[in-house]
Formats: structure tokens, sequence, C-alpha cells
């Protein structure tokens, strides 16, 4: 995902402020151990997330809760038309547990 330009600290305000109704639905999917990570050179956040089942973030984009928080981030973050974060898929190349 990519953050606009000067728009950190808010980021990091919002998210410090996390609506309980998104961390309860987060929970309830079965996401564990979110953390979200900010490449400060480049604006890019990087996220990672333990589940539990087979549900991720990525599936709740229908969720209004989740719509919601989309657009209360959208004019800090790059968005789809949807106001979805911009992501791209990436590739696991490397696991150690």
């Amino acid at each position: 995902m990519k953050l606009r330009a000067g728009c950190r600290d808010k980021y990091i305000r919002r998210h410090d402020a996390i609506w309980p109704e998104l961390k309860a639905l987060l929970s309830a999917s079965g996401v564990r151990d979110y953390t979200i990570y900010l490449d400060s050179e480049t604006n890019t956040l990087f996220a990672v997330q333990k589940q539990v089942g087979d549900k991720s973030s990525q599936d709740l984009g229908e969720n209004p809760i989740v719509r919601k928080w989309w657009e209360y981030m959208a004019d800090i973050m790059e968005t789809n038309p949807d106001n979805s974060p911009v992501s791209i898929p990436l590739e696991e190349v490397f696991h150690l547990e």
C-alpha cells in the first residue's frame, strides 16, 4: 500500500485510535497479530497478519465497517475508485519458523 507524502503522523494517529467495531470485526474474522510497517523513504506500507481459518482482512471488502474505514483513510492513502487501498499482492520467497 502507499501513503501520501506528509501523512505519516496522521496515519499513525488514526491507527492508534482504530475503531472498536473494526478491531472486533478483524478478530471475529480470524485476523491475529496484525502489523503494518512503513518505509519512510518511499511511503510504502507493508502489512503482515496471522490468521486463523481461511479468511484475511483482504476478504472483508464488502463489509460496511471496512468500507467506512477505507473512506476515512482515502485522503491520506493511494486508493482505488471504491476507496480500497491500492495494494500489490507479494510473492512469498522465504519463510522461517
